[in-house]
């Protein structure tokens, strides 16, 4: 009995301190917890049918501007002179210099691409495209840019492209980066000829968040849900519309918009990594453009 009543005090001490011990590690684990970052949500969201990606075309998934691209190839065929060619050639040099849009160098390249175009047939111009993107634009477009399309199209979403491009154009390059669609500058046909005249204006600025706008109701998009890119600052209206906003290779216009916005950025010319929250791992890759260096050389001679 005595070994007994020496063994009862051991017992209820180890019970207590069992239970100390318990509690302080449920307490340790329960805070450890809260200091491991939440999880990332999955983005995009898979098999969201109603997101969808909404890409600018030029200087953001592509080097340079379409349209310029399209003229050389036009020229190549003699659709113009050489006089037409030395002005397609110094607004395209100026664009990538500058890495914004001149509104005069804009309106001057799409009124000389509606006379060039003027009285020849659609179908002549968009079998032409296919040659010209081969030739001239599919060496230009931005890795990184193309891999976020793709985590997109991945992830069971459309994708469409959304530019002051010729419509025509336009469809050739989604249609050989296998996205959805595009939206862009629609030229007046009558019969299947061009007759040298826009129907309405060009898709710039105001009017691309129209037709992102129409094309959302159309497709019954939840916009909220649903992600645009641009790099220009003449596109945050169309920016503006979605859930989630990226600048991708913004101007100095954009890039500072972007950060008072909290806007997501990513810019390929440089290399340089901006925030990345909900930007695909993928996007990563080919950051160095090598055209930016050819202009800056171009422009070094110039001088």
């Amino acid at each position: 009995m005595a070994a007994l009543g020496w063994l009862t005090p051991r017992r209820r001490s180890a019970t207590a301190r069992s239970v100390l011990a318990g509690e302080a590690s449920a307490e340790a684990a329960r805070k450890s917890t809260q200091l491991v970052p939440e999880r990332e949500p999955e983005w995009p969201v898979h098999g969201d049918e109603r997101a969808a990606a909404f890409f600018d075309l030029d200087n953001t998934v592509m080097q340079g501007a379409a349209l310029f691209h399209f003229g050389r190839g036009l020229y190549k065929r003699k659709f113009f002179d050489t006089r037409d060619l030395a002005r397609f050639a110094w607004q395209q040099a100026w664009f990538r210099l500058a890495g914004v849009e001149d509104p005069e160098h804009m309106q001057d390249a799409r009124d000389s691409a509606l006379s060039i175009v003027q009285g020849h047939r659609v179908s002549e111009l968009q079998s032409i495209g296919e040659e010209i993107y081969d030739e001239y634009m599919a060496e230009r477009i931005w890795p990184g840019t193309r891999a976020l399309a793709q985590a997109h199209l991945d992830a069971g979403q459309r994708v469409w492209l959304v530019t002051a491009a010729p419509v025509e154009i336009a469809q050739v390059i989604a249609r050989r980066l296998g996205l959805t669609g595009a939206l862009g500058t629609v030229a007046e046909s009558v019969d299947g000829v061009y007759t040298g005249k826009l129907v309405g204006e060009p898709l710039h600025g105001p009017a691309k968040a129209e037709a992102v706008r129409a094309l959302a109701l159309a497709e019954e998009l939840d916009l909220g849900r649903c992600a645009a890119y641009s790099d220009s600052h003449n596109d945050i209206p169309m920016l503006s519309l979605v859930g989630h906003p990226y600048a991708i290779n913004p101007d100095a216009k954009l890039r500072k918009h972007a950060r008072r916005m909290d806007w997501r950025l990513r810019d390929y010319r440089t290399g340089r990594k901006a925030a990345k929250v909900g930007i695909p791992a993928a996007a990563g890759v080919g950051a160095v453009a090598g055209g930016t260096a050819a202009a800056i050389a171009l422009h070094r001679k110039r001088r």
